[in-house]
């Protein structure tokens, strides 16, 4: 089984569970995408295919430059002409070579790398969506339409430049969507294919087609995190973390302060856990816990309430653990995933851009508390461990009928093997 994957670390860490799975049921399992990003965020051992390494190379540090300052729709479309129309056709490459190189029996494509599912229609190959953001359920352009119809546009484009037939989406597989999700969260509804990508059969009582496998979210190993300082978490207050994940952590430097005064008017009833770069924080009040990165997995069990950017992913693994949230979205998918987590009640939302401390305040206090918003992180919590995670995952991929095996003698494929670990 083939992974093709964009360089973002929350998509790729679903996919290391999911193999793991895989793995551990005697199949094989190899990722490609760009090798230099991805080595990092891989267990040791990894079968990597590099795909799309030297447009990384040469523009990641500007692109997130120009992208880190972007907000609302100005932010949605750098990111589709600038970073994943750009990355497709740098991927398109390598994604061919390691289709020959390992030839899998299913490719599984995040829907922000579109030359997986590009390659695998190529190739006659079952192919299945990893959805690692839930924003592409809800029909996040129905509020700006226009932007909806260029995004259109613009995968009908990549379409036609790859020699693809037209009326399909890359970002949703007739063969089997996998959801890091599920209705819970996300609400009732179903997706907004640009083409008649819904697959087969009829939507469910929820709206979603009966492909649409909603597993959850899949916790594997992480990176190694550093040293964290445990016996400076305080049992006798709540615990809260705050966080802008990994590629917005840059982006706070107007929202830090006003946290920190809102954990100064809290510091009798609550601590706060800061996950930020040191030269935004400045001098820290001895009650703030302070460090540039945590081990969150491991963090989570001893936290009450987390306070983040609205990341798919950090929202997701906050109400794995039961904790009610506090969002304050910065772009992208983050607006749509707050609104998720408030109609459902599990949290609070506030202004990024703007935000004050006694707002925050105010936020903090309602999570922590009013028992309503843990009870419904509680019940989405309830209903991701239903959901199977990682293992109902791979019990549908390998349900997923195979396609005939290519054979395509294709130069310069030879994988990269991640030399971490023995």
């Amino acid at each position: 089984m083939l992974f093709v994957v964009p360089p973002l670390a929350g998509h790729v860490n679903p996919t290391v569970a999911v193999a793991a799975e895989l793995t551990a049921r005697g199949h094989q399992v190899a990722w490609a995408g760009p090798a230099a990003a991805l080595e990092p965020l891989l267990p040791a051992g990894a079968l990597l295919y590099a795909a799309g390494d030297r447009s990384a190379a040469e523009g990641h540090d500007v692109l997130h430059a120009r992208w880190r300052d972007l907000r609302g729709v100005a932010a949605l479309r750098f990111l589709w002409a600038d970073v994943l129309i750009p990355l497709a056709r740098a991927m398109l490459p390598g994604v061919h070579s390691a289709v020959a190189a390992f030839r899998p029996d299913v490719l599984v494509a995040d829907q922000q790398a579109l030359a997986g599912a590009l390659v695998a229609r190529r190739h006659g190959l079952p192919w299945v969506t990893s959805a690692t953001t839930s924003a592409e359920f809800t029909r996040p352009f129905a509020g700006v339409p226009k932007v909806g119809e260029w995004v259109a546009q613009s995968i009908a484009a990549l379409l036609a430049d790859c020699g693809a037939p037209a009326g399909w989406d890359p970002r949703f597989s007739p063969h089997l969507v996998l959801v890091f999700s599920t209705p819970a969260l996300i609400g009732p509804g179903g997706p907004d294919p640009v083409g008649p990508a819904a697959g087969p059969g009829a939507p469910g009582p929820s709206g979603y087609p009966p492909h649409y496998a909603f597993v959850g979210p899949a916790f594997g190993a992480r990176p190694r995190a550093g040293d964290f300082p445990w016996r400076r978490l305080d049992p006798a207050r709540p615990r809260v973390l705050v966080s802008l994940g990994t590629l917005n952590r840059e982006a706070g430097a107007r929202f830090y302060p006003a946290v920190l005064r809102a954990a100064d008017a809290l510091a009798d009833r609550a601590q706060l856990i800061l996950a930020a770069p040191g030269d935004l924080v400045g001098t820290l009040p001895h009650h703030v816990v302070h460090q540039e990165y945590v081990p969150q997995l491991k963090l989570l069990p001893h936290l009450d309430a987390v306070l983040c950017h609205g990341g798919h992913n950090t929202v997701c693994e906050a109400l794995a653990h039961g904790l009610p949230l506090v969002v304050a979205p910065v772009r992208d998918d983050q607006p749509i995933v707050a609104r998720q987590v408030t109609e459902a009640g599990a949290g609070v939302r506030v202004r990024f851009g703007r935000a004050r401390a006694d707002e925050l305040h105010r936020a903090l206090s309602a999570v922590l508390d009013d028992p309503a918003h843990r009870r419904a992180a509680r019940r989405i919590q309830a209903s991701f461990a239903e959901a199977g995670g990682a293992t109902a995952a791979a019990d549908r991929l390998e349900k997923l009928p195979h396609g005939p095996r290519p054979h395509l003698p294709v130069p310069g494929a030879a994988p990269t093997v991640t030399e971490k670990g023995p």
